[in-house]
This record gives structure tokens, C-alpha cells and sequence, in this order.
């Protein structure tokens, strides 16, 4: 006789009670999705070390980043141009100038505010395009004074909130720990179509007209909104603006947070000075070749912008990954000890060709400062949602520097001469390396696997 057969465990089981079979195929659930009790039901997701992003969406924020270059060209040097044929004086060209110039002061910090509150960066981006794209037709169709003060006003405003959301789409789309990288990319892209854009319009307004560089600027919105349409939204991951009511810390607080930060208060001390000894450099060397070569002073203020995009377009992705290698302060130290030696080389040099081959710091501190800024930024408001809010307050720092420098150094070379010019501004530049070199920290974060 045959013992019985014990009953499974399965037997004792109620009869009504179900036990799913588990789904192998299931998502993997994150850490951020798990409830503990104690804990709050959400819990922030550190930004993951090498975070993948599609080949569409990083080619397309390539030449995105190409086409707004291309789309910007249009208002730099050919808007004077534009201006003096239509027979404007010079106190309206300078006016209108102005105008754009209050605008974009003034915008940097709401520009930057209204970044980081919208939902969709992309949208920003875009709409940004668009303003610009629509003030470069405003001006070739109707070049009327009060259109065209408009139009100065729409393309500085534009630009405001252009800049800081290219930013953001870029750190959204590879994280924290690849932004320099990436950063440095953005800005090779942008100095390439700098370069070929200014050759373009130049030929488009020599053989056409100059109202011929403003409709293509015009006609530039398509490219420029296809490229932008290949990056995909849902690989962007943002840092979250704090919510209302929301227990945030000091540094979370809008313009608290800029006044309390003292990495961003160092950062922006030192880009205001930079920028007061630096953007008056290039206009002066413009008057200085004029005094001395008149008939090829054209060709040679050309080659004086031609040599420092060269050089920004081959050393910013390196200069990228340096930062994330050796961190930020090294990187800014270059760059910033860059600016008193070439002041220094333009004081005491009389040959044409050697002043447009010193143009080669200026590509090395235009390369450090394209990807450092919008580092440092990041690095400085990590987590607290305002990152173009402070992007925008150090715009407006670096605007205020550049505002001042070419007064100051006006008043310099008209007193005591070029050279002495020079060297005054070497040594505002040398008092901003010394600030960089004293008080300002290293905000690289070691990042968590």
C-alpha cells in the first residue's frame, strides 16, 4: 500500500485568491518611484553619469546650433552697412544701435527667467527664432525709423531668451557630467557658421544688394526650425523649478538665490571685468590699422575676426572635455591669462601682420569663455531650477563690462595714446586674473555612478 501523496502548498491556498505570474517583460522600476514610509513619494533622481541621448537629436542640436549662428550673422556688421545706404545719419544709426543694446542689457535676466519657468525649452528656442527671423524681414521691407527701432528691440529681446534656452536644451540633453563636452561642440558649430555666414552675406550683399542679407537672414528660419524639430523632448531632463510653497533651500529663491550664491557672485565679478578690458581691444586694434594701412585696414579687421573663430571652432570641444577632466578653474585660468598678454603684445607691436596673428589669444579666451560660462552657471545653480535665471544675471554682468570698455578706453587713447590704451586695458585684464585666481572656487561636482 502506497503512502499518500502530500498535498502542495498551492492546495492550502484559498481557492478564490489569485497569485499573478510575474511579467518578465515589465520596465524596471526606479529608485524615484518607490514609496518609503517616512519618505516623500518622490525622491530626486541624480543625473546618471553618461546619460545616452539618440544620434537625431544630438545632429540635430549640431546644426541648430550652425543655423542660429548663420541667423545672427545678419545683425553684426552689415546693419551699419545697411543703414549708411539708406542714407541714415550717423546720431540714427548710433541710436538704433543703442536701442538693441539697452534691450539685450536689460532682457538677459528676465530672458532668463522666462527659460526657466517655460515647460518646453524647444518651444522657447523656437519662438526665439522665429522674433528674429521675423525683425530681419521687418527691416528689409519697411527700413522706417520706428520699424526699425522695433525690430532692433524684438531681435535683442529674442536673443535674451535664445540663448539661455540652447543652453538648457544641451545640459537637458547629455546631463552635468557631459555638458562641457557637449558645450564646447555647441560653440565649435557656432563659430563655423559665424565664419561661413559672414563670407556668405558678404557675397550676397557685394553681387545682390544689402537688403539681400536680410531676406536671407529671413529665409534662414526654415533650417533652423528643421533642426531644431529633430531634437527629441522627451531625452531633455531639466532640473525642476522649486514649486510654491515648497520648503526650497536659500539658494532656490529667484533673485535670492543670485545674491546668496558666492560662486555666481565671484563668476559674474570676474566676466565684468574681463569684459571691461577686452571688448574695447578689437576696435581699437581697428583704428590703429586704419591710422597705419588705410587701403587694406578692411581686409585686415577681416582677418582680425577670421583668426579667433578658426581658433574657437578647433579648441572648444577640447577645452570641454579639459573641464571636466581637471575642472573649471584651470580652464578659466587660460583663458583669462590670455587677455593681459595680448593687450600687452598689442601695445608694443607696429607690424599689420603680427597684430592680426596676436588675434589667436582672442580665439583661445572666445573658446574658454563659450563653454565656461554656461558651465559655471550650471555648476553654480545645480538642483535649484534657475539656471537661466543666473545665466542671464552674469549676461547682464558681462553687458555692463563691455558697456563701459569702450568709454574707457576712449578716453585712454585719446589722452595719453594707443599704446598706453593697451596697457591700461592689460592691466584690467590682469586684475581679472588675479580675481579668478584668489576668490573664485571650483564648482565641478564629482558625480555619482
Amino acid at each position: 500500500m502506497t503512502a499518500p501523496r502530500p498535498k502542495s502548498r498551492r492546495a492550502n491556498l484559498p481557492r478564490d485568491r489569485h497569485i499573478p505570474r510575474p511579467d518578465y517583460r515589465a520596465r524596471p522600476v526606479r529608485l524615484s518611484e518607490v514609496s518609503v514610509e517616512g519618505a516623500p513619494d518622490v525622491m530626486p533622481e541624480p543625473v546618471p553619469v553618461s546619460q545616452t541621448i539618440s544620434r537625431a537629436s544630438r545632429r540635430g542640436l549640431d546644426a541648430f546650433a550652425f543655423f542660429v549662428a548663420n541667423l545672427q550673422t545678419g545683425f553684426g556688421p552689415f546693419l551699419a552697412v545697411y543703414f549708411t545706404q539708406a542714407k541714415w545719419t550717423q546720431a540714427d544709426i548710433g541710436f538704433a544701435l543703442t536701442v538693441g543694446s539697452l534691450v539685450s542689457l536689460l532682457g538677459q535676466v528676465p530672458g532668463g527667467a522666462f527659460v526657466d519657468v517655460a515647460r518646453s525649452k524647444r518651444f522657447a528656442a523656437g519662438l526665439s527664432v522665429v522674433a528674429i527671423s521675423g525683425s530681419a524681414f521687418a527691416l528689409a521691407m519697411w527700413p522706417s525709423f520706428l520699424v526699425v527701432l522695433l525690430a532692433m528691440a524684438a531681435h535683442s529681446a529674442a536673443s535674451c531668451v535664445l540663448t539661455p534656452a540652447i543652453a538648457a536644451i544641451s545640459i537637458g540633453l547629455v546631463g552635468h557630467a557631459r555638458a562641457g563636452e557637449r558645450l564646447g561642440r555647441n560653440a565649435s558649430f557656432q563659430a563655423i557658421g559665424n565664419a561661413l555666414a559672414a563670407a556668405g552675406m558678404g557675397a550676397c550683399g557685394y553681387y545682390l544688394s544689402n537688403d539681400a542679407v536680410f531676406y536671407l537672414t529671413a529665409a534662414l528660419v526654415v533650417p533652423t526650425l528643421l533642426a531644431l524639430s529633430f531634437i527629441r523632448a522627451d531625452e531633455i531632463v531639466h532640473d525642476a523649478p522649486p514649486q510654491a510653497g515648497a520648503a526650497a533651500p536659500a539658494e532656490s529663491g529667484g533673485l535670492r538665490m543670485l545674491m546668496t550664491n558666492r560662486a555666481l557672485l565671484c563668476f559674474a565679478a570676474c566676466m565684468t571685468l574681463f569684459f571691461l578690458a577686452n571688448a574695447a581691444m578689437l576696435p581699437l586694434v581697428g583704428s590703429v590699422l586704419t591710422l597705419r594701412t588705410s587701403e587694406t585696414a578692411t581686409a585686415l579687421i577681416a582677418a582680425c575676426i577670421m583668426v579667433p573663430q578658426a581658433v574657437l571652432a578647433v579648441c572648444a570641444p577640447a577645452l570641454g572635455r579639459a573641464a571636466e577632466r581637471w575642472g573649471r578653474r584651470p580652464v578659466l585660468l587660460l583663458g583669462f591669462a590670455a587677455l593681459p598678454l595680448r593687450g600687452l603684445l598689442f601695445a608694443y607691436t607696429d607690424s599689420p601682420s603680427l597684430l592680426v596673428a596676436i588675434q589667436v589669444l582672442d580665439g583661445v579666451s572666445a573658446a574658454v569663455l563659450g563653454v565656461m560660462v554656461p558651465l559655471v552657471v550650471s555648476d553654480a545653480t545645480r538642483g535649484t531650477g534657475r539656471f537661466n535665471l543666473a545665466l542671464g544675471a552674469v549676461g547682464t554682468a558681462m553687458g555692463i563690462g563691455a558697456a563701459l570698455s569702450t568709454s574707457l578706453a576712449g578716453l585712454m587713447a585719446d589722452r595719453f595714446g594707443s599704446q598706453t590704451a593697451f596697457l591700461g586695458l592689460a592691466v584690467v585684464g590682469l586684475v581679472a586674473f588675479g580675481l579668478v585666481a584668489l576668490i573664485m572656487p571650483e564648482t565641478r561636482r564629482a558625480e555619482r555612478a
